[in-house]
């Protein structure tokens, strides 16, 4: 059967990567890039390294009470209580209204 060898890129293919990022960005931008790109991955790092913590606690955590919302009072809904014959001969005159008005 014939495969692909897809696989780690070699030597010749990652020199070939190289040149094309010098082409594209240039030899100033590179070390400028590197080091964003390290701060973003310590970044997500220590998010993952807290969530974990926050997730694999036995203590829940803290709430700041000031930012709850009171709970709202209920309030009594109106309900029709035309029967089903009633309600269907009304929306048929609605739609006979709405044909009339054009």
């Amino acid at each position: 059967m014939f495969t692909l060898g897809f696989g780690m890129p070699g030597l010749p293919e990652m020199l070939v990567i190289l040149v094309v990022v010098l082409v594209l960005f240039g030899a100033k931008k590179i070390p400028e890039l590197a080091r964003s790109l390290g701060k973003a991955t310590r970044e997500f790092k220590e998010a993952k390294s807290a969530f974990n913590d926050a997730v694999h606690t036995d203590e829940p955590a803290p709430v700041n009470k000031a930012n709850i919302a009171p709970p709202l009072e209920e309030e009594e809904l109106e309900v029709d209580e035309k029967k089903p014959e009633e309600a269907k001969a009304t929306s048929e005159e609605k739609s006979a209204d709405k044909s009339t008005d054009k």
